[in-house]
This record gives C-alpha cells, structure tokens and sequence, in this order.
C-alpha cells in the first residue's frame, strides 16, 4: 500500500486521427488547420490554486453517510449500488466533500483502491470532482473503471455527459493503444460540454470542473479526530518506527514492515494509513497492537481513539476487513489473510484513518 507520488500538472499532446472513415484525404484538407494535432493546455493543477488558502470558515470534520436526496445522493447512487463506500467527510460554510472507496483484490490479496471525490457547494450543485485511476492491476484496464465509475454517476446530474465520458476515454484508449498518442508525455487528453470541463490521463483519472463552480474555500476540517504529527512522532519512535519529520511524512517500522504515513494540512494531520500484522493462534492474538503502538493511536484524538481502537481489533481477531463510519470517522481496513479459512492464521491489514483533502495525493 504505498504511496504513489505523480506529477500533477505536466502538459502533454494527444492527436487524435482527424479522420477514422470515408473521404480521408478530403475531410484532412477540409479540417487539418481546425483539428491540428497541437500541444494541448495545461491540465488543471491538484489541488486547484489557493483553494485551501483560508483561515477555517466554519470547518466541520466530522463523516456521516451521503445524504439520501439531492446532488449528492444523485452522483453516488451508481457508486454505492455498485458496492463503494461513500461518506460526506467534511465541510464548511462554502461548500461539503464527499469521498467514494472501493477495494478490489487481485489473485494474492492485495486491495488496489479506486476513489472518486466530489465537492458540492453551498447551493447542492456539483463543483468539482475526480474520478482516481486504480492503484495498481485489479483485473480489468483502468481507463474502463474510470469511465465505469464516472458515466453513471455524472449522467445522474448533467444530460449528456456519460456518454461523453464514455465516448471521449474509449476513443482515448483506442488511439493510446494505436500508437497515434506520444508516449514521451503523460497521455491526456480534455474536453468540455455546457456542464463542465474535463481533464482526462493515464495517470490521475478524470477530472471534473464545472462550469459554474462557485467554491473558493474548500472545507479542511480533521480537528475532531486527529492531532498533529510533531506531537504524535516521539511516540510513534517509542514503538520501533523510524521517523524523521520534519520534513518526513512517512515512517517505517524495519521489524515488522510496518509503515505510517499521513497527509497533513500544515502540521495538521487529515489522514493517516499505516500496515499492522496480526497473529491468531488457539483463539489468541499473539501479535498485539501494543508492539507497534505502545501508548495506542495517540495520532487520534481521546474522543474517537477508544472507537477506532476497538473496531480495528475485533477485525485483526477476525481476519476480515471494514469501510464505514466509526465515531464520526472514516475507517478503511483491508485485510490480507490470504485463502485460509483455518481458525488459527496470519494476517497483514492496512489500515486507513480519515479522508485526505479532496484533490490531494495520495488518495
């Protein structure tokens, strides 16, 4: 489960064939100069500029479920049909982020994640979002989960566009696939309707700017649930982990392949994901959650570290994973047991505590 650091905002050209049937010679010489194979523009930066520039204007961290109606029930229905989670995480007074997970296992038991994460502003129309390629092979191309995941949920708000969607990543793969794309680039390509404009790559997926998008502060809250990394290192070094922050936002535990890894706003943490082995012999669990952490999740706040705590280990005693709410809080765990279904067994879970900022890697 490590981290993938990719560029966010590299240009890149993509030509498509002005011409894929009849009167190929006419058409080029009619719509060359129009549909030129040029340098395409800048793809929108993440997180776009100053959008988390703010004093707190309201902030409020704590996840609940999607709510049933409006916009947002609209853009995930097709999502949590199809098996994600989803939860609104945070919000202020201009607008709320709601973030969609779902974890596909390849043929060993490693979970790849795909996220989609939407903003919404004060009004329920949808700003922004952004529909993550997959993290690793999962069985099937990434650019057909992509569109898999973004067509329904953007045709549930705006007519037109998951077809478009659909139309524009198919036409992309097929030329990527034909050699007509450069490949000492990020293979991108962008389009727009009256709805939004939409930046697609290999690399980040798709993303999704409406037109009309009206929030300029984007929500940040994590106050209720998490402390800060310099107060949460001394004890992450008691338990074996090698931290050196600042600068350093990842630590590693040698003894274990343990790993921590946060996202932060300043010295604030927003999120934090961190792998944790389990060992279940004769109904016992031998490999406590003390050896890694032996003054508990004190990354976590008194409020939710009691909740947190317990859930993550009825699923360490259990072999088995979650995605849900505990607490006000997201709790991911992905569980890799392997094929076993013996009582007694081995286990390596990764484990994931809160949302990142919407736009922000890693997801």
């Amino acid at each position: 489960m490590n981290a993938v650091s990719r560029p966010h905002s590299m240009a890149a050209r993509r030509c498509r064939p002005v011409v894929r049937a009849i009167a190929a010679g006419l058409i080029v010489m009619i719509l060359g100069p129009l549909a030129g194979c040029g340098p395409s523009a800048e793809p929108p930066p993440l997180p776009p500029a100053g959008v988390y520039d703010h004093a707190p204007a309201g902030e409020n961290s704590w996840a609940g479920p999607v709510p049933a109606g409006g916009t947002a029930g609209a853009v995930t229905r097709s999502l949590r049909e199809a098996g994600w989670f989803c939860a609104q995480v945070r919000a202020n007074a201009d607008g709320r982020a709601l973030w969609c997970r779902i974890g596909r296992p390849d043929q060993v038991g490693t979970v790849h994640a795909q996220v989609a994460q939407f903003l919404l502003d004060r009004d329920d129309r949808l700003a922004w979002a952004w529909f993550s390629s997959v993290d690793g092979p999962a069985g099937g191309p990434a650019d057909a989960q992509v569109a898999a995941a973004a067509a329904p949920s953007l045709a549930a708000i705006w007519s037109g566009a998951g077809d478009r969607v659909r139309r524009e990543i198919d036409e992309f793969d097929r030329d990527l696939r034909g050699g007509t794309v450069r490949h000492d680039e990020i293979p991108r390509t962008s389009w727009r309707d009256g709805h939004a404009d939409y930046n697609y790559s290999v690399l980040n997926g798709l993303v999704v700017t409406a037109r009309d998008d009206s929030v300029r502060r984007w929500p940040f809250g994590a106050e209720h649930y998490a402390t800060t990394m310099s107060s949460a290192v001394h004890d992450l070094r008691a338990g074996g982990y090698d931290c050196f922050y600042p600068p350093q936002e990842s630590c590693n535990r040698p003894q274990s392949n343990g790993y921590f890894r946060v996202t932060l706003r300043g010295d604030q943490i927003v999120s934090a994901r961190f792998g944790i082995g389990t060992l279940i012999e004769s109904g016992r669990q031998r490999h406590l959650l003390g050896e890694e952490f032996p003054r508990g999740l004190t990354f976590l706040t008194e409020a939710v570290r009691g909740p947190i705590t317990a859930r993550i280990e009825e699923c360490r005693r259990s072999g088995t994973g979650f995605a849900g709410i505990v607490a006000g809080t997201v709790l991911i765990i992905d569980a890799r047991r392997g094929g076993t279904g013996a009582r007694d067994f081995a286990a390596y879970f990764d484990i994931q505590i809160g949302a990142p900022l919407a736009a922000t890697l890693p997801i």
